[in-house]
């Protein structure tokens, strides 16, 4: 059978996770394409030819070529699954404020925070830590009374937020004072279609 999009991807990239999380929850046909990363895979032919900055995730949908998470997120939104990106216009804005968090204060902190102890990444693990705390705290304020980050249903927002917070303890970043956040995590995983991340048996996960 032919897949209609190919996703490439490393398996342990919570970048990679949120674009094959959405296409599961939406139902659309992929098929996932392993990116050897430590091999150096992402910085050679053919690789470069689909995204000269050598990074994943990189999709693949007929002639159509998309690297960046959340562009991808956007894209098969509005292509595939419309009903994940609100048409309205304040919405749509609210839906964009939380990928430029993902796209800043999520990867700054928890996802930075975990390249620490995933992959030995030389970074300040500490001042990840703190930003982790920091952006977990509005989050948790921000979902009071809420069941989603933008109106009523679950959009690409909670999805750009889900892999790195989910998984913050391989980071060092425990999750027990957000109770508000721990909830939506919860409802994204029973969403039909959910697909998790491989886990890694590191910081507060060991």
């Amino acid at each position: 059978m032919q897949h209609a999009i190919r996703i490439h991807r490393h398996r342990l990239s919570g970048h990679c996770h949120r674009v094959e999380l959405f296409a599961s929850l939406a139902g659309i046909d992929h098929a996932l394409v392993d990116v050897d990363l430590a091999a150096g895979e992402h910085r050679r032919e053919p690789f470069t030819s689909l995204n000269p900055f050598g990074q994943v995730p990189v999709i693949e949908d007929g002639d159509t070529v998309l690297a960046d998470s959340n562009a991808i997120l956007v894209y098969l939104a509005r292509r595939y699954a419309p009903e994940y990106l609100p048409a309205d216009p304040v919405a749509e804005a609210q839906v964009q404020r939380f990928l430029s968090l993902a796209a800043n204060e999520l990867a700054n902190g928890p996802a930075a925070a975990r390249l620490v102890t995933v992959f030995g990444a030389a970074l300040d693990a500490a001042l990840a830590q703190r930003k982790a705390t920091a952006v977990f705290e509005k989050l948790d304020r921000h979902l009071a009374g809420r069941q989603w980050l933008v109106g009523d249903r679950p959009t690409i927002a909670d999805v750009a937020i889900y892999s790195y917070s989910a998984h913050a303890p391989e980071g060092g970043v425990s999750l027990q004072p957000y109770p508000q956040l721990r909830a939506l995590l919860a409802r994204i995983e029973a969403l039909p279609g959910f697909v998790g991340m491989s886990r890694t048996a590191v910081g507060l996960a060991a």
